[in-house]
């Protein structure tokens, strides 16, 4: 199933790539993490390994395993799942229609389907809505996070 949302954030993509990739302080904004932590020898690029401490309905779950697999910074990230979620999620970070010097269009993107035998798809479509609701707040909290400067 294919989720996708964006928004415009008050920091150029330039300025806002570096922030996003403290992938520790990910988890003060992203709605569904707990903790994030870097399990390759590298922080950056391709190949880039970390865990992500997922809370499912507001309950800490399960470590999911995540991979970088498209790096063009200031531009785009893409990961891959790899554990109980299995697909992408991808970050693409562009100016704004008609400008936006200050600004960025912060465009999240999830391919995913559930590694749950037989009904995976099911579960997925049920789903659905609160995975939508976390990406909302999490770009929610992204926005007031990045104009009380608090991601650094």
């Amino acid at each position: 199933m294919r989720f996708q949302l964006d928004a415009d954030l008050p920091v150029p993509p330039e300025d806002l790539w570096p922030r996003l990739l403290v992938w520790e302080d990910q988890a003060r904004w992203l709605k569904d993490a707990t903790w994030v932590r870097v399990r390759s020898a590298h922080r950056e690029g391709i190949g880039t390994r970390i865990d992500v401490k997922t809370l499912l309905f507001g309950v800490p779950a399960f470590a999911e395993p995540m991979e970088v697999i498209g790096w063009e910074p200031p531009r785009r990230l893409v990961m891959r799942h790899g554990k109980f979620v299995k697909g992408t999620g991808e970050w693409l970070l562009e100016r704004p229609p008609g400008g936006g010097d200050g600004l960025s269009r912060f465009t999240w993107t999830e391919d995913i389907s559930l590694n749950v035998p037989v009904i995976g798809g099911l579960a997925v479509r049920i789903y659905a809505r609160f995975m939508r609701h976390l990406m909302r707040g999490s770009l929610e909290n992204l926005r007031r996070f990045l104009a009380e400067g608090a991601v650094e």
